[in-house]
């Protein structure tokens, strides 16, 4: 939205957390955060879990015709768009190896509480 796109959540669960209107057609998003930097850098888990009672069942990928695009949020704010069929079949990934994805830095929409005179 922040971008100027029409944006539409699912009405039921789905695979996707969002729906986006691009201007080449409307595109399924999942949407992950980090907050877990290993020696390497930001670390994501962008597989799913069946679903399962406990949820304890193994990271499974998702399916790239069924999701488009990952948008993710590291724990430096970076804002990430990755297509999905370029980490297909991975259940984590670290994010430094996609550091052309970076399509902004979310910083700018925190704002920090007025201080007491």
């Amino acid at each position: 939205m922040l971008c100027g796109r029409n944006v539409a959540f699912p009405v039921e669960p789905d695979a996707y957390d969002l729906l986006v209107e691009m201007p080449d057609g409307l595109k399924r998003v999942q949407v992950k955060t980090t907050t877990y930097k290993g020696k390497d850098g930001w670390m994501v888990q962008i597989g799913r879990r069946p679903y399962a009672i406990g949820n304890n069942a193994r990271l499974v990928p998702y399916d790239p015709e069924i999701i488009e695009l990952f948008f993710i949020v590291d724990g430096d704010l970076n804002v990430y768009v990755i297509p999905s069929r370029i980490i297909a079949g991975r259940v984590q990934i670290l994010l430094r190896t996609y550091s052309n994805f970076i399509v902004g830095n979310a910083a700018g929409l925190i704002v920090s509480p007025p201080r007491a005179a």
